[in-house]
């Protein structure tokens, strides 16, 4: 986003935007989205584009005024429905939340807790894969939005009663959501890593094995060399987020079953 797009959601009319006022965004998130103002536009729609936007455009080149243009209306008209870029965000990945389960239940009628958890890392990981930029609006204090609530209770459904306690069911889900989300980032790294270098993995890795094979020397690095190379001819890459992500999850569970007497 160039500068004069950012100054410009900074300000309107001269005007410094409001700053975020955590009342007023949790009545926004938990208000009506799709009531129609004076002019026929409803948040839901506002949010449904801004979204497309950051699909295609990512989440710098989003701002007010380009979500006005798209709209087809003023700036000045999109404040008076959405306060500020913060505040449509959190709109944004508010409603994608709601779009993870088929209903509140969907996770838990998996029968046992293991395969619900792997079914919730799933849809999560997905859900980042086609939405790049939402692994940038992950906060430590999140909004608290509808969605969220529900997709909280949602995840939190087939752990109850399975021998945990509330704070232990919490710090399992905090640890899933923490790898998924790590993962999808390093994920996106990657891929613009490829773009920037028009280089795939397996062509960087070829790239890069010969050298190291003259320039590391295996008898200081036993161990690094080893696996290094192993992992290299094994995945053609520097990294690979979708692997590691699972063999991650795979142990996490291995030692939950491990706590509740389950092995």
């Amino acid at each position: 986003m160039s500068q004069k797009a950012a100054a410009d959601d900074k300000k309107t009319d001269g005007k410094p935007a409001p700053q975020p006022d955590p009342a007023r965004s949790l009545a926004l998130l938990w208000g009506s989205h799709t009531r129609p103002g004076r002019n026929g536009l409803t948040i839901r729609a506002i949010v449904e584009k801004a979204t497309e936007l950051a699909d295609a455009e990512g989440l710098a080149a989003l701002s007010m005024r380009r979500v006005a243009e798209v709209l087809g209306v003023g700036t000045m008209t999109l404040y008076s429905y959405v306060p500020g870029k913060d505040d449509l965000t959190d709109l944004m990945a508010d409603r994608l939340m709601g779009t993870l389960y088929s209903d509140p239940d969907e996770p838990k009628r998996c029968g046992h807790w293991r395969d619900a958890l792997l079914l919730i890392a799933e849809r999560n990981w997905q859900l980042h894969l086609k939405h790049p930029w939402l692994a940038e609006l992950v906060r430590p204090r999140p909004r608290l939005g509808p969605n969220l609530v529900q997709k909280y209770d949602t995840e939190l459904r087939p752990l109850d009663g399975i021998g945990l306690s509330d704070i232990e069911m919490d710090a399992l889900l905090t640890n899933i959501m923490t790898q998924v989300e790590g993962a999808a980032r390093l994920h996106h790294r990657l891929e613009r890593e490829k773009q920037d270098s028009a280089q795939t993995d397996e062509e960087w890795w070829l790239t890069q094995a010969p050298v190291l094979d003259r320039l590391l020397d295996a008898q200081r690095f036993p161990v690094a060399a080893r696996v290094g190379q192993s992992f290299g001819d094994e995945t053609k890459a520097a990294a690979a987020p979708e692997m590691t992500l699972k063999f991650g999850l795979e142990l996490l569970l291995d030692g939950v079953e491990k706590k509740l007497g389950k092995t």
